[in-house]
This record gives C-alpha cells, structure tokens and sequence, in this order.
C-alpha cells in the first residue's frame, strides 16, 4: 500500500492561521507555514470551519461550499442536450457560459444529503425545472476544489438527466439578489464538442472551467446509466 501523504509536510494549527481580512462574503488567512514563510487562503469560510484545520477525518466527511449542476435534458424526439445558459460573472465584468450552481445553506447541511438538496434547488430557481422521481440524479464528485492555490472554496459536482416535454418551460424566475441569466443555449454534442475543441463560446468567449467539466461530462457519455 503506497503512503498517504496528505500530512507529511506540514500539519497546520491554529496559532498558524493569521485573519488579514474579515468581510461579509470573503476572508482572507495567512497561513504561515514556516517562520517568515506565507500562504495567502481566499475562503468564504470562517477560522473554525477552515479546511487547512480539519482533522482527516474531518476533511473526508466536509461538505462543499457550492455546487454545480450537469443538466442534461432528453426529449422524445430529439437527441438529448447539455442544459448552459450566459450567466453575468462579476469577475470578468461579462456574461459567461455557464450552468445551474449555487451555495449550501446552512439549512441544507440539516437534511440528508445537503449537495442533492442544494442542487435540486438551485436547478429549479435557475432553469424552473423540477427533478422528479423518475429523474436521474446523483452526485458526480462530492467536493472539487476550484483553485487550491489560492482558495479552499470547494464544489460538488451534480448530474441530473432530465425527461422534458416542453423546452419552453425553461425560465429564470427563481433567481434572486445579485443574479443576472440570460437565455438557455441547449447544446447537441457536436455543438458541446466544438466548443471544447476552440475552448470558446459562439461569441468567442472563454468560460468558467466548471462549465468545461459539463461539457467534458457529457460528450463522454459518462451520463449514460
């Protein structure tokens, strides 16, 4: 059995771990892993509930701070499709590529599966659909880091494999506060893997890498069950 090197160089405690920014919605810590050595962690998380400071028990047992959803509609009569949409991405200061995803609220670590909850969620507050029992829908990957180099912001990774009658039923009236969408783009798979291939949209913009995992996800059939 090869060794699990997830503590072998440095194991954090908390006189390591220096606050150098307190707001609402982002905080930063300094780590300071070594005398007058640093490393910077941009986390909506606060001290206690960090992920440098979990135990591995801890860490294996985390629940994510968000997750994204892989929507994949099938319909009577046509070939099924990747469910995007342009979602403004106030970073980049633009509309972006993007897919149904959202934050865990504390009310959803209460249920019994938190990221299927939030998911089922932000799906119907962002598309209007409703996943039904005949539905399938599960978790891909239940924590992905989005940038370990700079964040410990993790996302689950949902899939939901939609029956729909009616595309026209798709809306975005259960979006709220800060949330601007902008209408549907349902891709085919050559459309999917076209935009792979140019890494661009039909605007030739670039996109958020977890709409690239979608795409990946779903022109690899990995969806088909």
């Amino acid at each position: 059995m090869s060794e699990d090197l997830s503590r072998k160089e440095i194991h954090f405690t908390e006189d390591m771990v220096k606050p150098l920014l307190d707001t609402k919605f982002i905080k930063v810590y300094d780590l300071q892993y070594q005398e007058g050595r640093h490393y910077y962690d941009a986390t909506r998380r606060e001290e206690k509930n960090l992920t440098v400071l979990q135990s591995d028990e801890e860490f294996k047992k985390g629940i994510p701070d968000a997750v994204s959803c892989y929507v994949i509609l099938k319909f009577s009569e046509e070939e099924a499709k990747l469910l995007t949409f342009y979602e403004f991405r106030y970073p980049t200061g633009r509309y972006l590529l993007s897919i149904p995803a959202g934050l865990i609220d504390p009310a959803d670590c209460e249920t019994e599966d938190p990221i299927l909850t939030a998911a089922r969620r932000e799906i119907k507050e962002e598309t209007g659909i409703t996943i039904k029992d005949s539905d399938i829908f599960y978790t891909v990957n239940p924590m992905a880091f989005s940038s370990p180099g700079m964040t410990d912001e993790s996302n689950a990774l949902v899939c939901a494999v939609v029956t729909l009658e009616d595309p026209s039923s798709l809306n975005h009236k259960g979006i709220e506060g800060s949330e601007r969408m902008e209408g549907f783009r349902l891709l085919t798979r050559q459309e999917a893997l076209e935009i792979i291939k140019s890494g661009r949209d039909e605007f030739g913009n670039t996109f958020s890498l977890m709409t690239w995992s979608a795409l990946m996800y779903f022109i690899s059939d990995l969806w088909v069950r």
